[in-house]
């Protein structure tokens, strides 16, 4: 048996995102829409078509037109969705921008994406956007900048809701930009058609109806929170909560008690912190049913507890990345426990998988591991500006490289084992950093623990594992090895163990083993060993 499988076909929607908003506000009209806790604003979905409507015809108004870019550079708040929402309805194209964005990278993004304006925030207790702007804007096409509350958005705001647009559902309606790990951040080309139906699926695998709320402390400006959140919102009818700006583990609790929330989204660190908050035991989790957890491996461990002590009993695990829209891959909300906390679920409607080797290409039996291709309705129709890189990305049959390892289990249901380039050799062997987590993850001690390589002069690299304990608990390096000692391979146990409080995250709270690796080697003087080359 091979390692393909392919989702049952499913109708898919033949709309653009504002089509579909104009649907959605005819058929549920005094639902909420969007609630932002931090603001004290709510919207219902009539109101969110009207203010959509307003500040799509105020940009028409200031000149941009069909296709135009529009960059979106704020934390979670009422006028992320406006604006989203806005773009959309008027025929333009929304730039997401990472809010931790400093003066090079927004330099960067503006020159990359050519937006002709940008909505922001003036400043909040993390930066100065202005000031960042000012030092960044120089030599690019931008000509508006809107900041939210001034008297400029207002005028926006305020216009006569009015829109009209030829957009169709093949157009590009969002750009993403990649983390830029490895070089510089590639612009990622996201349709109407891509974003619509990602959202539908994602709506019906959770089975959301309108009187869902969906409690969404992801952040807007990444595909977990502008399509898992937004978009799934958007096709079933359901409420989007916000809990807080910035992630804020014990808003989340708030916000979930106090609301009535059904469904809880998070990468796995954000669900530690709410796990282990003080007051925990102080919020009621009654009303959650499901919710999904994404955007990084998850912990076995973590997963077993966010659906006994969150109630979660319809918890899902969902895999994907921006370049699919993101969703490619999610667990049934009944399927029995030992398949949401070993896989990371089965194709998604509309959606073909396959393992291949890393070395040939050719794809591989089950249970061999290889890299995830996926192929599909939800693949992005480019990066943005470079054919080249695009064409490395995707094949002549439009398959698309992951980068992720994984094994398809002879049931049809997928694996993550890492990423092809986290991959160690130590003295020769394979190893990989999943596994080693996963084993640690047992350890009754261990809150969260991140595994990546050291270069070594005679083994070429040895295992390092950061650990972050659980409170009130203590313990050595030695006993963390001696734990793994008869566990595991000896090859994989770690040689360094770092204990530490916090990681270095994207702003989506992925993990950058790249900077923990790179923070090592600085403190262990590994500078020459980490420079010489290697086959």
């Amino acid at each position: 048996m091979l390692s393909y499988a392919k989702g049952p076909d499913w109708p898919l929607l033949d709309l653009t995102i504002g089509e579909q908003l104009a649907e959605t506000a005819q058929r549920w009209p005094n639902q909420d829409s969007v609630v932002a806790r931090q603001q004290q604003q709510r919207l219902t979905w009539r109101q969110l078509l009207k203010a959509a409507d307003s500040v799509g015809r105020g940009l028409r108004d200031m000149g941009l037109r069909e296709n135009d870019r529009v960059g979106l550079w704020a934390t979670n708040c009422v006028e992320w969705v406006i604006v989203h929402f806005a773009c959309a309805r008027a025929g333009l194209v929304l730039v997401n921008v990472n809010t931790s964005s400093r003066a090079h990278e927004l330099a960067y993004i503006l020159r990359k994406s050519g937006m002709k304006a940008l909505f922001l925030h003036e400043s909040d207790n993390r930066a100065n956007y202005l000031e960042i702007l000012s030092e960044a804007r120089k030599g690019t096409a931008l000509e508006r900048v809107i900041a939210f509350g001034s008297s400029e958005w207002r005028q926006v705001r305020e216009a006569p809701p009015s829109v009209t647009t030829a957009a169709t559902q093949n157009d590009v309606c969002n750009i993403q930009y990649t983390s830029g790990t490895t070089g510089s951040p590639k612009g990622i080309l996201l349709t109407h058609r891509n974003l619509v139906n990602n959202g539908l699926l994602i709506a019906r695998g959770l089975r959301y109806t309108e009187r869902d709320r969906i409690c969404v402390p992801v952040p807007m400006a990444h595909c977990f929170g502008c399509v898992i959140g937004t978009m799934a919102a958007l096709a079933s009818g359901a409420a989007l909560i916000l809990p807080s700006a910035f992630f804020d583990a014990g808003a989340t609790l708030a916000a979930i008690d106090e609301e009535g929330a059904t469904s809880i989204y998070g990468v796995p660190t954000m669900f530690i912190a709410e796990l282990q908050h003080a007051d925990f035991g102080r919020f009621s989790f009654k009303t959650l049913r499901t919710g999904m957890m994404a955007g990084a491996p998850c912990p076995v461990e973590v997963m077993k507890r966010v659906i006994g002590d969150m109630h979660c009993e319809q918890m899902s695990i969902g895999y994907g990345l921006t370049e699919t829209s993101p969703i490619i891959t999610m667990s049934e909300i009944d399927d029995a426990i030992d398949r949401r906390v070993h896989t990371v679920g089965k194709p998604i409607p509309c959606t073909e998988l396959r393992i291949v080797s890393v070395e040939t290409g050719e794809v591989v039996e089950a249970g061999v591991q290889g890299e995830i291709c996926a192929r599909g309705y939800m693949l992005m129709k480019g990066y943005d500006g470079e054919p080249e890189a695009t064409a490395r990305a995707v094949n002549a049959d439009s398959w698309f490289r992951t980068g992720d390892l994984g094994v398809m289990r002879e049931d049809g249901y997928f694996k993550v084992t890492g990423r092809a380039k986290d991959m160690m050799i130590r003295g020769g062997e394979n190893v990989y950093p999943r596994e080693i987590e996963e084993f640690l993850y047992t350890n009754p001690k261990i809150a969260e623990v991140h595994v990546t390589g050291l270069p070594d002069e005679r083994l070429g690299e040895t295992v390092l594992a950061w650990i972050k304990l659980k409170a009130g608990e203590s313990t050595t390096a030695d006993e963390i090895k001696a734990f793994c000692k008869g566990q595991i391979a000896h090859f994989k146990i770690p040689e360094h163990v770092r204990f530490v409080e916090t990681f270095p995250t994207t702003l989506s709270g992925k993990i950058q083993k790249f900077k923990i690796r790179e923070m090592e080697i600085q403190a262990r003087g590994l500078e020459q060993v980490a420079s010489v080359e290697t086959a």
